[in-house]
């Protein structure tokens, strides 16, 4: 279901991405390129390679959801393999190896799927000497993108970039001792913090719609040369 939150910043993630392609508006014409957070961040990175003139890939990316708590994470997983756990929410949360490598497993084996889908049988994306913007339409706790710097530092980018409409001032402080650079266009210092209260129209992506848009991306890439 759509969600109408009228004091929003973003009307969608489309919108939301062309507000940050503003922000990185410095990075247009160099050699670059956009990786996307599925599902979510993919419009948002679908129009800032637009406006940058950038290639465009994925990096598949999910948290590792805390057990009776799904909607929370205390880590997460990158279809390269790299794992990143928040060992201090792992302690408090009492929990132990058996209970990390079970949910591991399960993220695991999701994102296995995912890069089938998405990925089929092409290779990932070089980024070895260029500037890589990683992009998703908000940073909560900044878990998942950390794992996706983490992931993306190991293939032997130049400078990594995280880019979002929207972050909690305590990811970008866990972010900025992994990228090279934060960009947002707005940080909230609230001391909760949701993304989709920052967008008037909200919705979970399915993968049929990513697919859309990655499809409508080689398109207008196309027509626009």
């Amino acid at each position: 279901m759509r969600v109408a939150r009228p004091q929003a910043l973003f009307e969608n993630r489309l919108d939301a991405g062309r507000k940050l392609a503003v922000e990185l508006a410095d990075y247009q014409g160099r050699s670059t390129v956009v990786l996307g957070i599925p599902n979510g961040g993919v419009p948002v990175a679908v129009e800032v390679a637009m406006a940058l003139k950038s290639d465009l890939g994925l990096v598949i990316t999910r948290k590792i959801p805390i057990p009776l708590n799904p909607e929370a994470g205390f880590g997460a997983v990158v279809d390269d393999g790299t794992i990143i756990i928040d060992e201090d929410m792992a302690r408090r949360l009492g929990l132990n190896k058996e209970q990390i490598d079970y949910q591991v497993n399960k993220v695991r084996a999701a994102i296995r799927q995912r890069s089938l889908l998405y990925h089929k049988d092409k290779p990932l994306i070089s980024v070895a000497g260029k500037t890589v913007i990683i992009a998703d339409d908000g940073l909560a706790a900044g878990l998942t993108m950390m794992a996706a710097v983490t992931s993306v530092r190991r293939r032997r980018s130049a400078e990594i970039i995280v880019a979002a409409p929207v972050a909690s001032a305590s990811a970008v402080e866990r972010l900025e001792k992994v990228a090279d650079k934060i960009v947002t266009c707005f940080t909230a210092q609230t001391p909760s913090f949701a993304v989709a209260d920052y967008y008037r129209y909200w919705h979970d992506l399915s993968d049929d719609e990513v697919l859309r848009l990655l499809s409508d991306w080689r398109r207008r890439r196309m027509r626009e040369g």
